[in-house]
């Protein structure tokens, strides 16, 4: 499966990403990566790794859609199979989910539903929660409301601050989304509804999921 990566930011998932795909944990190939910004560091992890990286400039297209469409046709070039967003921070349009239904994978950095939207670490660093952690979701049109498919608990001590919180998180999301990736390549996943099963992955070579 041919799979591309948008992002917006420093690349830190990405890059947990690309290092997943090099080792074999992630049995899919990742054709490009596209972002919104120029100087998003995410694109230097792409040059790096010898993945092509695309910037496409949102101020050219007069709508969300119109600039979707830019995106999906730089994504249709590389027969892209599924998308997987690493701190994309557009919102995307009805008719980009609708070309790759159930086949957007987001992370979010809080046990949804709890704190959705830009600021989830400090929004929970500030309401004393004594636990919170990442979420891997499908991305449907609502924001972070898609079946969740992995999370990781972490826990807030006491002698935390926002920035050690962040960071524990952050290593957290490095271990689980390249873990929710290599379920949806192998097939692993099954939605109902709100609800995502993981299938039993059978004894081959391959992996391969069950009933």
């Amino acid at each position: 499966m041919n799979f591309a990566v948008l992002a917006s930011g420093r690349g830190g998932n990405l890059k947990a990403i690309i290092d997943a795909v090099a080792s074999g944990k992630i049995k899919a190939q990742l054709k490009a990566v596209v972002s919104d910004k120029k100087d998003a560091y995410a694109l230097e992890h792409a040059r790096q790794a010898g993945i092509p990286s695309i910037y496409i400039n949102p101020k050219d297209f007069n709508d969300r859609e119109s600039f979707d469409r830019a995106v999906l046709e730089s994504l249709h070039e590389f027969k892209i199979d599924f998308v997987v967003f690493a701190g994309y921070m557009r919102l995307v349009s009805s008719y980009f989910i609708r070309q790759y239904p159930h086949k957007i994978l987001n992370i979010h950095p809080s046990l949804l539903p709890a704190f959705k939207g830009t600021h989830a670490i400090k929004d929970a660093f500030s309401y004393g929660v004594k636990v919170t952690g990442p979420t891997v979701h499908f991305v449907v049109d609502e924001v972070d409301e898609g079946p969740i498919i992995l999370q990781e608990t972490v826990r807030i001590d006491p002698q935390d601050t926002l920035e050690t919180l962040e960071e524990k998180i952050h290593q957290a999301e490095h271990r689980i989304y390249p873990e929710a990736i290599e379920l949806f390549v192998q097939g692993c996943l099954k939605i109902e509804g709100r609800k995502v099963t993981q299938l039993k992955v059978g004894l081959t070579d391959t992996h391969s999921c069950s009933q």
